[in-house]
């Protein structure tokens, strides 16, 4: 299980969806995978369209998240012991700080297929919050480099390392940990640091019989708007819950899934499409109906998916279709409101990446950095295939008319040059 991408691994921002041209979140500002950036390449190659290429140092899983010129993204020593947090200006590549946060004394094992760097940093103006699961927690400030505050005390036994990223509402930083042992969401002062409130998952959920590594999970939960509310939606490990974010106080749940949960949820059409976690010859994936409150199992769980559902990569949804693809490269459209399977094809490689949609086509990487590009249609249309050097787990990025793309040892900036 590559573990790396939640890889990874979504953050949430409530800004304007794209009307600042940022990229503040993983999976932008919708946190769903979604840019009306016109003019974005259709095609490269290492030696075709490439701006910029930069090399980050040790090891991080997290994507790239943009304010105005500026570029952060988090990476790790390989064993764990000192964190980092970079910054790499967007017009020319070059590093601008590089900012040891935190060296852990001891650090958990974690899953050879994970970093200790895999959660992607939410940013807005001035501040970028940067989260490396039990390991820490921290914000500084974009312009100085000063880190401002630190929390390394909520903790939790990842048993195979941190991937869910922070999720900044209102005045809050949210954050997720889900262990063997602990399973808990925290939202703290985001000026602060201080702790406003913490909610730990219902222990009547994990049973004696439950494994602990399945009461675990990986996912970044979302922020959506239902009936002219905001709601916190967390598909964690054999649990899904809707919360209020400002106290954290649980509206609603439904009892699912069949492992650990890795992929976020995204919404549309009156809908939450939740990947409630899969293994070899098992998986769920779930239409549930909005503003339920309460067990909404029975009432609100409109059509379920059982197969070829995605496990690491996070849906997209586009019109009334939802595009996704499986670890093992099964890439399927389905109709969103019913379930219906529309057509399915087989791509190369492994996939752990999101895809991203952007005005009338989508992006899917692999692992071995291919990116492949088709048209959202009710047909599949293969559009490009681009390959890149090394590996490619992480999400992509959006800045102006470029894609950043981020591979297991550089950061690429890819624009069409005239």
């Amino acid at each position: 299980m590559r573990i790396c991408t939640l890889t990874l691994a979504v953050v949430i921002c409530m800004a304007a969806a794209h009307a600042d041209g940022n990229w503040p979140a993983w999976r932008g500002p919708t946190a769903e995978g979604v840019s009306d950036a016109a003019g974005l390449p259709l095609r490269w190659s290492e030696t075709e369209n490439i701006v910029w290429k930069t090399g980050v140092h040790d090891l991080g899983y997290s994507s790239p998240v943009v304010w105005g010129d500026q570029i952060w993204l988090t990476t790790a020593k390989e064993d764990g012991t000192a964190l980092y947090a970079v910054c790499i200006d967007l017009n020319s590549g070059s590093i601008v700080r590089d900012i040891e946060l935190f060296r852990p004394e001891n650090p958990q094992a974690i899953n050879p297929l994970n970093s200790y760097a895999t959660p992607s940093a939410v940013i807005e103006a001035g501040r970028v919050y940067v989260h490396y699961g039990t390991f820490g927690t921290a914000c500084i400030d974009t312009a100085s480099g000063e880190i401002l505050w630190k929390r390394s005390d909520l903790n939790c036994d990842h048993r195979q390392g941190p991937a869910s990223s922070p999720v900044l509402f209102e005045d809050l930083v949210i954050i997720t940990l889900e262990g063997v042992d602990k399973q808990f969401t925290a939202a703290l002062n985001k000026n602060t640091g201080a702790t406003v409130w913490l909610y730990n998952r219902p222990a009547d959920v994990y049973t004696p019989e439950v494994t602990p590594i399945y009461r675990k999970s990986f996912q970044t939960p979302a922020i959506i708007e239902v009936n002219g509310k905001q709601q916190l939606v967390s598909n964690g490990a054999l649990l899904v819950t809707g919360h209020d974010p400002r106290t954290g106080e649980e509206i609603w749940r439904v009892r699912c899934g069949v492992d650990s949960s890795i992929s976020s949820v995204v919404h549309g059409h009156g809908l939450l499409f939740v990947n409630a976690g899969a293994h070899p010859g098992e998986s769920e994936f779930l239409a549930i109906r909005e503003g339920g409150t309460g067990d909404v199992l029975n009432s609100h769980v409109v059509w379920k998916m059982t197969k070829n559902t995605p496990f690491q990569s996070s849906p997209v949804l586009v019109g009334d279709l939802l595009y996704m693809v499986t670890d093992d490269g099964i890439l399927t459209c389905t109709e969103a409101t019913t379930g219906t399977a529309v057509w399915s094809e087989r791509l190369k490689g492994k996939y752990g990446a999101s895809p991203l949609a952007a005005t009338d086509r989508i992006y899917i990487s692999n692992g071995r950095g291919m990116t492949t590009v088709f048209a959202p249609e009710r047909q599949y249309r293969e559009l490009a295939v681009n390959q890149l050097d090394g590996e490619l787990w992480t999400s992509p990025a959006v800045a102006d008319k470029a894609l950043l793309l981020r591979t297991k040892t550089h950061l690429y900036k890819i624009a069409q040059k005239d």
